[in-house]
């Protein structure tokens, strides 16, 4: 069955040019809201005054918000999505906390965010606290991809943001970023 994962959300990210520069624009302001409403002290109880159903439609908003913020290479914003307390399962972890991720990370996303290359997002499911993706990178001039994964990301919505992240990464042409690509991402 073909599914368009895309539908009911604010932006299409799952091939290039999709996404108009106004709406980008209008995706990295939001994305910066959304990451000053982490509450820090506590991971939020899903009961009636906080609801399932609540935390996947703020996940759903949020989902454009963090692509684009990928595609910027908006590092700031990306690692305002994580809580703290992140737990991070990777081939080159596990990780635990924000800081531990954060050096190898950067390299990641400046491959990924590099001029010259758009990384997309074919497959997006969310349901309740989850999110599940297949993301690639395409080399915009010869379409081959430079790198791939499957990810599951579990956020508790916005105020709780994400405490949990699973992720298979392969990077076809390089693993870590030369310094120029490592300062186009901003921290």
């Amino acid at each position: 069955m073909r599914t368009n994962y895309y539908a009911g959300l604010d932006a299409d990210y799952s091939r290039p040019g999709l996404v108009s520069d106004l709406k980008k624009a209008e995706l990295i302001a939001l994305g910066e809201k959304l990451i000053k409403l982490r509450e820090d002290a506590r991971l939020p109880s899903i009961d009636g005054n906080y609801t399932l159903e609540q935390i996947e439609q703020e996940n759903k908003d949020w989902w454009p918000t963090h692509c684009e913020a990928l595609r910027q290479g908006r590092g700031d914003i990306l690692t305002e999505e994580y809580r703290k307390d992140l737990v991070y399962h990777c081939g080159d972890g596990p990780y635990f906390g924000v800081e531990q991720q954060q050096q190898r990370e950067k390299h990641w996303w400046a491959i990924i965010a590099q001029p010259g290359v758009t990384m997309c997002w074919p497959v997006v499911q969310i349901w309740g606290e989850f999110t599940h993706f297949e993301w690639m990178c395409l080399d915009d001039a010869t379409n081959e991809t430079i790198a791939k994964g499957s990810v599951c990301w579990v956020r508790r919505g916005h105020r709780g943001g994400c405490y949990y992240k699973s992720e298979q990464l392969t990077f076809v042409r390089d693993v870590f970023a030369s310094p120029s690509l490592l300062e186009l991402i901003k921290v």
